[in-house]
């Protein structure tokens, strides 16, 4: 299952990674701007992910009792959730998008650009919900290849756009961070329009169904008691980011600019670890669901050992040449060499966050987040206060915010294996055991 997600999970983030090449083109503020307008991005991605692991929970626990009906009641009150959600996003992100960028912007040249960028993106994130909803219900059913498939169309469509609208490619009208965000919104907009129509024509476990939409309030509550935390898990990393735009502003547009490009190529290189938490979630879901304790175990065991693999090679190449994956974005010497370092740096907590996002996936299964919002929380603790205690002190350096980085996200590590193992003590022995099927005479 990780296979296809991952192809997927680049497809999805190849959205940020082609508008950061044309962008980049743009200047410095362009690149700065857009990556501060990525926290909000970010945001409604805690958000979105909050809607993902309370129907995934849910929904891959009904399949595992093999209980369609009420799959399919969960699955449309999720997508009701998810529409209110978009509807929500487009009300209350409007009159953000301004004063945040004005906030963390080094310059009010990155502050303009992050705004206008924000502007023409927020129609395509309000989108997200509803891909979210419809992605997770089919990935909760063990179906991941009709998700992968609409994300290559959708890249494709925004491939093809954004040299169009950010650099003016036959038109002769650059709409730069403008353009960036309108190729996105317009990509997924699409991306929305193919997964209804296989929905509609193809989906036979679960089926929309509008009369299925209206409120079943315990239904929502369980969603939202699984799906806060692990939105909140996000939030928290929105919080984080923001913090360190904050911190870096006194090193001018070139530092945020690295720091931002460094960011994208970090997330895009996440995507193996993330694909593998996320094919474990409905492994593990599922079998939690039919009471087979042994089966979670394993998941959780195969996903930290694979996690740990591929990061551990990711590692080694950023320790190599960091710089290289900057030099595919921007020519610019001093963006190229904040960045590196960044990269090179924050590369030694990659084999942690293997770790954190195979826990992460365990907890979703279990249908319990909590302790996964618990250890991102001692991340912020354990990064915050160091970093704004040397922001203070005379002769600080960037560089020190990425150390204290690489040790926050350790401790998070061991907090994550110690709250899962925890988990597995007091959940799984909680129900009776699956008594052994005797073979036929």
């Amino acid at each position: 299952m990780a296979a296809p997600i991952a192809a997927g999970m680049v497809f999805q983030t190849a959205y940020f990674l082609v508008d950061l090449y044309f962008v980049a083109h743009v200047g410095a503020a362009a690149i700065a701007g857009v990556g501060a307008a990525g926290n909000i991005v970010f945001l409604i991605f805690a958000l979105t992910q909050m809607l993902a692991a309370g129907t995934l929970a849910l929904l891959s626990h009904a399949v595992g009792r093999k209980d369609q009906i009420e799959a399919n009641l969960i699955f449309n009150q999720a997508s009701a959730v998810g529409a209110l959600l978009s509807a929500a996003t487009v009300l209350i992100f409007y009159p953000l998008a301004g004063l945040y960028t004005a906030m963390l912007g080094a310059s009010a040249a990155t502050a303009a650009a992050g705004r206008i960028y924000l502007y023409c993106y927020i129609p395509g994130l309000a989108l997200q919900f509803i891909t979210t909803a419809l992605g997770a219900a089919l990935r909760a059913t063990g179906i991941v290849h009709p998700t992968m498939l609409v994300q290559v169309v959708s890249l494709t469509l925004n491939i093809i756009l954004a040299p169009v609208l950010i650099a003016g490619w036959g038109t002769g009208y650059p709409l730069g961070a403008a353009g960036a965000g309108l190729a996105s919104t317009i990509a997924v907009a699409a991306a929305v329009l193919l997964l209804i129509i296989y929905f509609v024509r193809y989906e036979s476990y679960v089926a929309l169904n509008f009369a299925q939409w209206r409120p079943v309030w315990e239904i929502w509550k369980r969603l939202l008691l699984i799906g806060i935390p692990a939105g909140g898990e996000f939030a928290l990393m929105v919080v984080y980011s923001g913090l360190i735009y904050w911190l870096t502003r006194q090193f001018g547009t070139a530092a945020q600019a690295g720091f931002g490009t460094g960011t994208r190529i970090m997330q895009a290189i996440f995507l193996p670890g993330m694909a593998i938490a996320f094919a474990a979630a409905p492994v593990a879901g599922q079998n939690f669901g039919a009471n087979h304790w042994n089966r979670v175990r394993a998941t959780l065991r195969v996903s930290v050992i694979a996690s740990v693999a591929i990061m551990t090679a990711l590692m080694l190449f950023c320790q190599w040449r960091a710089d290289l994956l900057i030099r595919l974005f921007t020519g610019d010497a001093r963006v190229i060499a904040e960045g590196g370092e960044f990269l090179r740096i924050i590369s030694w907590n990659f084999i942690a966050t293997g770790i954190i996002f195979s826990c992460s996936g365990l907890f979703q299964a279990l249908g319990n987040t909590w302790p996964s919002l618990i250890s991102s929380g001692s991340r912020l603790l354990t990064f915050a206060l160091p970093a704004f205690w040397f922001s203070l002190q005379p002769g600080f350096r960037i560089e020190t915010l990425w150390y204290i980085s690489v040790a926050s996200v350790a401790v998070q590590a061991v907090i994550s294996l110690l709250l899962i193992h925890r988990e597995f003590r007091v959940r799984l022995p909680l129900s009776l055991p699956v008594v052994a099927e005797q073979p036929a005479a």
